[in-house]
């Protein structure tokens, strides 16, 4: 029995037996839930008093989203915000293609005039929505979405001195300060920059 006694020692010692209160090692815990959102979105500023804000803040909100942002504009040379920023351009409207990006998005500021009338960046409005893009335009610019005629019986808002350009292009303005319809978001001015982003971002998780 005292031999016994000693082999047992033995093998506890040396690990070979189960050691009370040891949990076994747990399996390697797997990742759940929706991959992470990676896309390619592309802005479009006026080469000439763009919004800051609407540029600087949107883009961090896409960013965090793992969105890859390309800025264009109606000049390759560094475009000038309303604020003073210095804005990189990457490409020209003319060259933006909207089956090359995940979102569509027209930065607003009293610059965005330029594109209200531009036949290519109506086309590029109307191009995204065919195409099942995420569409979004902030403060003045949703007045380029209006013009392109992808605003008619949507709901929309806009900087409020353009309310009535909305209106007129048979767009049903709410006034929010960011509106979503479908996969066209708008939002009414700077203070709503980062909503505006967060909108867009949910817009292109739901693809």
């Amino acid at each position: 029995m005292r031999m016994i006694l000693i082999l047992i020692g033995l093998l506890v010692l040396c690990g070979c037996g189960k050691q009370e209160g040891m949990a076994p090692t747990p399996p390697a815990l797997q990742p759940t839930g929706r991959p992470a959102l990676a896309g390619k979105v592309v802005m479009i500023i006026a080469h000439k008093e763009f919004r800051d804000e609407e540029l600087t803040e949107t883009r961090k909100v896409l960013e965090r989203a793992n969105q890859t942002i390309a800025v264009a504009s109606s000049d390759l040379s560094p475009a000038t915000g309303m604020l003073g920023m210095q804005a990189p351009v990457d490409l020209l409207v003319k060259d933006v293609k909207a089956a090359d990006y995940d979102a569509v998005v027209f930065v607003g500021g009293s610059g965005a005039q330029e594109y209200w009338d531009d036949p290519t960046a109506q086309q590029l409005a109307r191009d995204a929505v065919a195409q099942g893009k995420v569409l979004g335009a902030i403060c003045f610019a949703p007045v380029t979405l209006a013009n392109a005629g992808v605003l008619e019986g949507k709901q929309a808002t806009v900087w409020r001195a353009e309310a009535d350009r909305l209106k007129a292009r048979g767009a049903d303005y709410t006034g929010a300060k960011v509106q979503v319809d479908g996969d066209v978001i708008t939002a009414n001015g700077p203070e709503a920059a980062q909503e505006f982003g967060q909108a867009l971002v949910k817009a292109l998780a739901a693809k």
